[in-house]
């Protein structure tokens, strides 16, 4: 899942929000290297990764997009359905998107001190222009533009909206199949954590 997902999967704790956020950005054995609250929503990323990965709603969906986008093809998914979360966001949360938005960059602000660099410096544009846009084709279409300009190799991120725009129906019933069965899931791992606590 992209970035939208794994704010708005966290339970509205301030710690593992930023945990969850950090995902992409921290890699290997977590060994205790952050507090508890961020530490599992570090583990949460990588739950609900796995869980979308092992899908078969996010397999069909990755089977959908053309081949030549090879590896990228989840990568496109995982945005894809940030774009559908975005649209539907109604649905699942009763905090307007773009209050939660707002009031999400100002939670994962107070954790500056712990956030990863390349995170930290990228967080005005998540939060100013990314996320906002994620409701549009066209918002989608900018953000593959600039994450396929990241890559030092060549790559067809950049032609990614085509795929959206292709198969937006389908796409869009394979995430509101999705959603609400990684929401359980997620709730599930939510409350073993306060249990544990």
């Amino acid at each position: 899942m992209n970035f939208l997902a794994h704010l708005a999967l966290s339970g509205n704790r301030a710690e593992i929000m930023v945990g969850n956020l950090m995902g992409d950005f921290v890699k290997g054995r977590l060994d205790g290297r952050f507090p508890a609250g961020i530490q599992f929503g570090l583990e949460l990323h990588r739950r609900i990764d796995r869980f979308a990965e092992d899908s078969e709603h996010f397999i069909r969906s990755r089977h959908r997009i053309d081949g030549r986008f090879g590896l990228f093809r989840g990568a496109l998914v995982d945005l894809f359905y940030d774009h559908f979360l975005a649209r539907n966001w109604r649905l699942y949360h009763k905090e307007p998107l773009l209050q939660f938005i707002d009031t999400s960059h100002r939670t994962v602000c107070r954790f500056s001190q712990v956030l990863p660099e390349r995170l930290e410096q990228r967080l005005p544009e998540l939060f100013g222009s990314w996320l906002p846009s994620y409701r549009e084709v066209d918002g989608i279409d900018v953000v593959l533009k600039r994450m396929s300009a990241r890559f030092k190799r060549q790559n067809p991120m950049a032609e990614g909206a085509g795929e959206l725009q292709r198969n937006y129906l389908t796409l869009a019933e394979d995430f509101l199949l999705f959603y609400p069965e990684l929401q359980t899931h997620v709730e599930n791992l939510l409350g073993s954590f306060q249990d544990n606590e």
